[in-house]
């Protein structure tokens, strides 16, 4: 007899599982160091910058090379503690810092990271007329579960919170029933002043080139998981049409299923 019903899973591209960002802020000198350790091992990072601040930071001109295949990021024009600021002027920060970062690197920037950590929920409600589609505040989930709110977007850890130990029970996660997501983040400068660049480097031979992982940036995950919500489905679960301009990936009774876009894929 035909089982009436399917089990159908989303899955991230390539049918992947797994997926792994990085998030680091404030876009100190430090990041030339760890952008080349992200690319010799195939990761992804974001970085949040400040296009107000110039000390000791990455110079505009550099953040287009620099900073290729990766993701630049707002983190507000100076940096202030927003939760405390007028609304007008939380606005004015992140389109400031947006502009000239566009500016820079050559395409629209769509993420924040909270600086300070300051938000509330004004701000958060704020963001989507800025143009802002997620923004990170600090702590720590010690978890690899998918945010609940992009708006919100807590990490795994920071890199000094059991970044190995952590890393190893994310390379042995198997449950293909899951989605499961590996986020960390810091600063760059972090790594001289505590002297532990060996701490970056070994997580990063350790999680990257890994067959069952997708490694991309903050904006990638979130467009990756709007094109998801928008697919359409037939009610008996025998095709979906995918309405976007990019593939989706979905497991359809253990078998992964490109669902490539404008058409629709029969199960």
């Amino acid at each position: 007899m035909e089982r009436q019903l399917k089990t159908i899973y989303n899955c991230f591209p390539g049918g992947k599982h797994k997926v792994l960002t990085m998030s680091y802020d404030d876009g100190k000198i430090e990041d030339r160091r760890l952008v080349s350790i992200f690319n010799k091992n195939g990761i992804k990072g974001t970085f949040h910058l400040n296009s107000g601040l110039d000390t000791d930071r990455i110079p505009p001109e550099e953040f287009k090379t620099l900073y290729e295949g990766h993701e630049v990021s707002c983190h507000t024009y100076t940096h202030p503690t927003i939760e405390r600021c007028p609304l007008e002027q939380v606005a004015q920060q992140i389109l400031l810092d947006r502009k000239l970062l566009e500016e820079a690197v050559g395409y629209p920037v769509r993420g924040l990271s909270y600086p300070n950590g300051s938000y509330s929920e004004d701000i958060k409600k704020l963001l989507p007329a800025l143009g802002i589609r997620y923004s990170r505040i600090v702590g720590s989930s010690d978890n690899f579960a998918m945010p609940r709110d992009f708006m919100e977007w807590k990490s795994t850890c920071h890199h000094n919170h059991n970044l190995l130990e952590l890393g190893k029970q994310f390379i042995e996660l198997h449950k293909t029933q899951y989605l499961y997501m590996m986020y960390v983040w810091g600063h760059s400068y972090e790594f001289g002043l505590q002297n532990n660049w060996e701490l970056i480097e070994q997580f990063c031979e350790m999680v990257g080139h890994r067959e069952d992982t997708w490694y991309a940036t903050n904006i990638e995950i979130v467009d990756y998981m709007e094109v998801l919500e928008r697919l359409q489905y037939f009610v008996n679960g025998s095709g979906v049409y995918n309405p976007s301009a990019t593939s989706a990936w979905l497991s359809v009774d253990g078998v992964i299923v490109e669902c490539k876009p404008g058409v629709v894929t029969m199960f």
